[in-house]
């Protein structure tokens, strides 16, 4: 347990609003604010989107060309992280701020059920998102809702689309997706050290309530940990939480409780294989 843990901050998604909770940060300005603090709370990766001017998900390069200038000069060092997602957009424009060259974006490789809608990831579309990232020498988190999307990374690694191997993130949580389940959260990890190898590095996520306990798993089971607002609002059941450097305080508490270092930006970069800025 000696592996230093990554936290990954998720830091207002395509969902919440400031309805849901006031800390939620909607303009770039905000966001910046809050990465910042979250930052200088422990985490080394920000998982980014951007909203319009009526706070509705956009996939502006635009906007995600302002968040990645701004993260980089206040938090210097950590791993920006642009979302490819299907909220923020249709077909080639959920990778039109691939050219940024952020140091990662996501990458769903399959479709699954969102809790009212198909997440939709066709085949020639997850080819496309994932040559561009080739292209631009931008490394995939490959976000898993399903086993069978573990699978698919495999194939895509092994036939060259993919040109790494690939950080695999388990999303669990999600309604109408893969629930949280302990025996199926260990046979994630088997699978892929499986398909990777026993040195693979992995992440993992929960949605809502469910946040803390895959925290609690993935830092105790030596992988890496997401936390942030876009996934979950709430502290607890009674209380909202206060910003995105509370929940990666959260983090870097259970990483004490199992005698996990917490990563710098440096090595976080140097487990992921990314370059230096």
């Amino acid at each position: 347990m000696s592996q230093p843990c990554i936290i990954c901050v998720a830091i207002t998604g395509s969902l919440p609003t400031k309805e849901n909770n006031p800390a939620v940060p909607i303009t770039v300005d905000e966001q910046i604010e809050s990465t910042q603090a979250a930052f200088e709370a422990g985490a080394t990766i920000a998982h980014c989107h951007v909203r319009d001017g009526d706070g509705r998900p956009t996939s502006d390069p635009d906007l995600f060309a302002a968040l990645k200038e701004g993260l980089e000069k206040h938090c210097p060092g950590m791993i920006v992280q642009l979302s490819t997602g299907g909220r923020s957009g249709a077909g080639q424009a959920r990778g039109g701020m691939l050219p940024l060259r952020p140091d990662m974006a996501s990458l769903s490789v399959g479709s699954n059920n969102f809790p009212t809608r198909v997440y939709e990831n066709p085949p020639d579309l997850v080819d496309w998102l994932a040559s561009e990232m080739a292209c631009y020498d931008v490394k995939p988190e490959v976000e898993a809702f399903d086993l069978s999307h573990i699978f698919q990374a495999a194939s895509m690694f092994k036939d060259g689309r993919i040109k790494d191997r690939p950080y695999v993130q388990f999303v669990m949580g999600v309604k109408n997706a893969m629930p949280v389940d302990r025996e199926v959260f260990d046979f994630y990890i088997h699978t892929v050290k499986r398909l990777f190898g026993d040195d693979t590095h992995w992440c993992a996520a929960g949605i809502g309530a469910q946040q803390l306990t895959l925290n609690e798993w993935a830092i105790s089971s030596g992988g890496h940990a997401r936390t942030g607002l876009e996934d979950n609002v709430r502290l607890d059941r009674d209380n909202l939480a206060p910003s995105n450097a509370a929940l990666v305080h959260r983090a870097v508490d259970l990483c004490g409780k199992y005698d996990r270092p917490v990563a710098t930006w440096q090595q976080a970069r140097q487990i992921l294989g990314l370059r230096m800025p």
